[in-house]
């Protein structure tokens, strides 16, 4: 009898095992790039984790590359941890309290790895990761600034058998086949983070050949034909809001313009109203940046693989998401720009633009760095065979990427790590809720902030500001995109929500500096 009470605890030790968690973030990716939400470039990998788990269609993140992964890693808004400025505070370095993921889940028992672009304070194994691959995403053919395992390498040379998107997924094998060989017996949590399609747009020529001609068509038919995609597979409702013609880059560098040349424009202008140079250079752009998420959705197949290679893909939480929108910035860095080499080659340094980001963003407004639908709103794919019973449905729940910490943590078995010691009460909310069913998780509101740009959400009211410009109010229950402001028609509605907005930024503040809450 007592050796039949050791077997089944024995067995329910093992069927309580904590799952394996993936999370994937794109960098700059837009919100219909992906085949599953709309777009025309080839994504089989992520359509088919769509197509055997769920689509979340309001899913948000914090608009900008480092403010997300904060929040992302700590389940708090970036002002809360001093990842961001807002008022009183100053961005700078977390306070002791905002520990990161992997440290949360040391006590479970996990190996956390980390992959590919970093962009939090402090370095990876310094906050609890196991194994890292650290790069900066100032080129895709060369790496001036990396770092393997908290430790800096020599630079590598400019190759055409080296692309950095590549080398992030080499990595995550690495560390899973490492994994397997010598901790199977424990779960582990991998932040994959592409640093694509990330500005400068590089890519292999055999990729952007498979996508050059299809953007001679121009950006409102493209935007057009994801729309009606996207009403079919129902994932938006209400209007598609008009382009805006004098919405251009966030940051005006004009000498980019000189050095980039006639090709580049600075405004979504009509494609018909271009130049043949300038559709040309526009649409080997676009080229570029398809043939990026292209391949890193073949580097996501690969690291698929090796999880069903090790027999853990059925009991991986798998989440992908972008860290904000598609990007309007126009601009030259790093190894700057050669007129005279091949777009998208090493030598060359391109962005998106605004014409571009528009329709990478649709139905949505606005670009990265704007807390509009378009800078803040991410696609999120979530599979788990073991854990997520639906297949290929939609998830009409608010979520935010605040809510990763608490939903790991849940499954995890160790919900009470969040918001831990001395920390103030954690915005997040899980998501273990949503996966059996869309229901809308208990929350006062989400909240934005970014370098002016203002947003408040409370159940389907969004009150968001861009900087200098007055409030708009939207009721996102018919009118997903933004596309007819309320403001002048609710004025009690703008007043009620911007106090909404001022009270979760004073005490952002006060978290930020230790203070309790009132």
């Amino acid at each position: 009898m007592r050796l039949f009470a050791i077997l089944l605890l024995c067995l329910n030790s093992a069927h309580a095992k904590a799952p394996n968690v993936l999370v994937i973030m794109a960098d700059d990716m837009g919100y219909s790039d992906l085949g599953c939400y709309g777009g025309e470039i080839a994504t089989p990998h992520l359509d088919g984790l769509a197509r055997n788990g769920l689509r979340f269609t309001q899913f948000y993140n914090t608009a900008r590359c480092w403010t997300t992964r904060a929040a992302m890693l700590t389940g708090y808004y970036a002002q809360q941890v001093r990842r961001d400025s807002s008022g009183s505070v100053r961005k700078g370095n977390r306070p002791s309290w905002a520990r990161l993921l992997p440290a949360m889940l040391k006590p479970a028992g996990y190996r956390s790895y980390h992959s590919g672009k970093w962009h939090v304070d402090g370095m990876p194994m310094a906050n609890g990761f196991d194994r890292s691959y650290y790069i900066n995403n100032h080129g895709f053919f060369r790496l001036k600034f990396h770092f393997l395992d908290d430790q800096r390498q020599p630079a590598t040379p400019i190759s055409p058998d080296f692309y950095a998107t590549d080398a992030i997924a080499d990595h995550a094998i690495t560390v899973l086949k490492e994994h397997q060989q010598e901790h199977a017996s424990k779960p582990f949590f991998h932040f994959l983070a592409f640093t694509a399609p990330h500005f400068p747009l590089h890519a292999l020529p055999k990729d952007i050949e498979r996508y050059r001609a299809r953007y001679r068509q121009g950006w409102e038919k493209i935007r057009t034909d994801r729309w009606e995609r996207q009403k079919k597979l129902g994932l938006v409702h209400g209007p598609l809001p008009a382009v805006e013609p004098k919405v251009g880059p966030p940051y005006h560098f004009p000498d980019a313009y000189k050095i980039l040349g006639s090709g580049e424009v600075r405004y979504p202008d009509p494609w018909k109203q271009l130049t043949e140079e300038q559709q040309i250079f526009q649409a080997d752009k676009m080229a570029v940046h398809a043939a990026m998420v292209d391949s890193m959705d073949r580097a996501i197949g690969r690291v698929l693989d090796q999880l069903r290679a090790m027999k853990a893909f059925d009991d991986t939480l798998i989440l992908f998401m972008s860290d904000n929108g598609a990007s309007a910035e126009v601009m030259v860095r790093g190894d700057g720009h050669d007129p005279k080499e091949p777009l998208g080659s090493a030598f060359t340094y391109l962005c998106l633009g605004a014409g571009w980001s528009t329709a990478s963003n649709t139905p949505f407004r606005m670009h990265k760095t704007w807390v509009h639908e378009g800078g803040a709103c991410t696609p999120l794919v979530a599979h788990w065979p073991k854990g997520i019973a639906a297949r290929g449905e939609l998830r009409q729940t608010q979520g935010h990427v605040i809510d990763v910490v608490p939903t790991v943590l849940e499954l995890a078995g160790l919900p009470k790590a969040y918001p831990g010691p001395k920390a103030p009460a954690g915005p997040g909310r899980s998501l273990v809720p949503v996966f059996a069913k869309d229901a809308a998780l208990k929350r006062d509101t989400l909240w934005w902030a970014h370098e002016g740009n203002r947003a408040v959400r409370v159940k389907d009211w969004k009150l968001v500001s861009a900087k200098g410009q007055p409030w708009e109010l939207f009721d996102l229950s018919k009118d997903r995109a933004e596309a007819r402001n309320l403001a002048a028609r609710f004025p009690a509605k703008v007043k009620e929500l911007e106090r909404v907005w001022q009270t979760q930024a004073d005490q952002f503040a006060r978290d930020a500096a230790g203070k309790p809450q009132k």
